[in-house]
């Protein structure tokens, strides 16, 4: 396992080393100069002038890319057009939000999502499988805007139990910021447990076909161990696989969610940098979110060798 992880982290390196120069690259495609968008209305030529020096804007395009590699190497992912901010800053504010949302939502979906799809393939073709399916269904076919749109009416507005938007740091205080962050991280829950239920659902039913398994219980094991500790370990690597993509994919931030309750995450951080042609500040969260999902695929390789002792051979 040791030899395997090793050579997963060297094929890491060359990965995001391409990764950055495809983000650097289309960066430059985008319309706009970031020195005259700097200077301000005016665009005063001395300004623009000192700007496009100072932001190495008049290098060719690979010493433009050694300077910010250079500058993410050290720690350094720009600075922020619009605020004068650091990227670093801005991205290790909004961080926490979204890593909160997004393990909030991927705890709700396992919760829903995998027992649903065990309970599906273990009673197939009866009452209890045509009750997931149909969770699955709804969980697939209902867009994140809208089924937020209906909570925030339901529990806000009428009943009047959680906050409508807003964002509360768990620091200043834990309960109101749980209560703000229930109604999106089910949102956001809802779909991907419907995808994990369908996944876990059809691993489970390849699994409990298998000869292995018929085996487990003509020794007379009881049904829950032969599900359970048998079938389920085996069906999971590919759950692993699309739950390591799921948490990637809720790491970089949920744009809708986030906008509907108001929560200043990834999500909308990007929306409003790609609105006021903030450069930096995408390049900066595109990075990070990279980075994110290569980090959390190595993660489920890692995770494949502990649910599954057939693969440390």
């Amino acid at each position: 396992m040791t030899e395997y992880l090793l050579k997963r982290l060297a094929s890491i390196l060359p990965t995001l080393l391409f990764v950055s120069m495809l983000i650097f690259g289309l960066q430059q495609l985008l319309p706009g100069d970031p020195a005259k968008i700097l200077a301000g209305e005016e665009q005063d030529p001395t300004v623009v002038a000192y700007l496009t020096q100072k932001l190495h804007l008049d290098e060719p395009l690979p010493v433009r890319y050694a300077y910010w590699v250079g500058g993410v190497l050290q720690g350094d992912l720009g600075e922020s057009i619009r605020t004068q901010q650091p990227v670093l800053d801005l991205v290790l504010a909004k961080l926490p939000v979204t890593l909160q949302l997004g393990l909030m939502a991927f705890m709700v979906a396992l919760v829903m999502g995998i027992p649903a799809g065990i309970v599906s393939a273990v009673g197939r073709g009866t009452a209890w499988d045509v009750a997931a399916n149909v969770f699955a269904l709804w969980g697939l076919s209902t867009p994140n805007f809208w089924l937020g749109i209906l909570m925030i009416l339901l529990f806000s507005v009428q009943l009047g139990w959680l906050p409508a938007s807003g964002y509360v740091s768990p620091f200043e205080d834990l309960g109101a910021n749980l209560q703000a962050m229930v109604m999106p991280a089910f949102v956001l829950g809802n779909g991907i447990a419907a995808v994990l239920m369908r996944h876990t659902r059809s691993a489970m039913l390849q699994v409990l076909s298998s000869d292995y398994v018929r085996t487990a219980r003509a020794k007379g094991l009881n049904e829950r161990t032969v599900v359970l500790k048998h079938a389920l370990r085996n069906a999971l690597t590919p759950v692993i696989t699309l739950g390591a993509l799921e948490l990637g994919a809720l790491l970089s931030g949920a744009v809708l969610t986030e906008q509907v309750f108001t929560i200043p995450g990834f999500g909308k951080l990007i929306v409003d940098s790609v609105f006021n042609r903030d450069y930096a500040v995408v390049q900066g969260v595109v990075l990070v979110t990279a980075s994110a999902y290569i980090l959390l695929n190595l993660l489920a390789d890692v995770a494949y060798f502990l649910v599954n002792p057939r693969l440390r051979s």
